[in-house]
């Protein structure tokens, strides 16, 4: 029940932030497109210009000066339309800077969450609900997962399994005594410890080793599973 209202809280923590975010992405760029549209010049301020050069330059009454003029007036046409596209154009590239941004921060807060969750995860332990060992076909059926395991790695599990059924933990050295056959006094701690990385490096699943075989400080190893759910056959 308590990791189920953690969750829920963390959803919740989540929600908030990428509304909170999102709202200051938006109010942000707003305030920069704003800015931004009212430093561009007014796509009439040619045409304007020339305009009042017709009206202030009335002795401009020869032909080529109407030329002129009439040149100078379509430059401004061409100059406004050129202006009013690049108004389009940073509008377009300012909606797709807020989506890109907004898509960021909502794919941060699920990485944030799900990095929350793994952790719980990590702390509660997996959830195992059976656990099949076929020493014959060196394979183990962890729940619906299937783990072809070298010879070596299926005893170390067995072993493992064995003393879980017991409730006993195994030190290194006493993990390779039971898989060697000779005795504990006689067996290197190093040499467990080295069965143990190969068992996890075997089962591949970093999350899934590392959960399913729990190491205890000072005392050793053992399978951190209910023993009720394991079978050998």
């Amino acid at each position: 029940m308590l990791a189920r209202i953690t969750s829920a809280t963390d959803s919740r923590q989540a929600g908030r932030v990428a509304v909170l975010g999102t709202v200051a992405i938006v109010v942000i760029l707003a305030v920069a497109a704003v800015f931004l549209f009212l430093s561009l010049p007014d796509a009439n301020a040619f045409n304007a210009r020339v305009e009042r050069i017709f009206v202030e330059n009335s002795d401009l009454i020869s032909g080529e000066n109407i030329r002129l003029l009439e040149i100078l007036a379509q430059s401004g046409t061409a100059f406004s339309e050129v202006l009013t596209s690049y108004r389009v154009i940073i509008f377009v590239l300012l909606i797709f800077a807020t989506a890109l941004l907004i898509a960021a921060l909502i794919f941060l807060v699920m990485i944030v969450a799900l990095n929350r969750r793994m952790g719980e995860i990590e702390r509660a332990g997996i959830k195992v609900s059976s656990l099949l060992i076929s020493r014959e076909e060196r394979t183990v059926y962890l729940n619906n997962m299937e783990f072809a395991l070298t010879e070596a790695a299926i005893e170390t599990l067995s072993v493992l399994a064995e003393a879980r059924m017991d409730d006993d933990v195994l030190s290194g050295a006493e993990l390779e005594a039971m898989v060697s056959g000779r005795r504990a006094v006689d067996c290197d701690e190093a040499a467990g410890a080295t069965r143990i990385k190969r068992l996890r490096d075997a089962l591949g699943n970093q999350m899934v080793s590392e959960l399913l075989v729990k190491t205890i400080a000072r005392r050793g190893y053992m399978l951190s599973i209910d023993k009720d759910v394991i079978r050998m056959v």
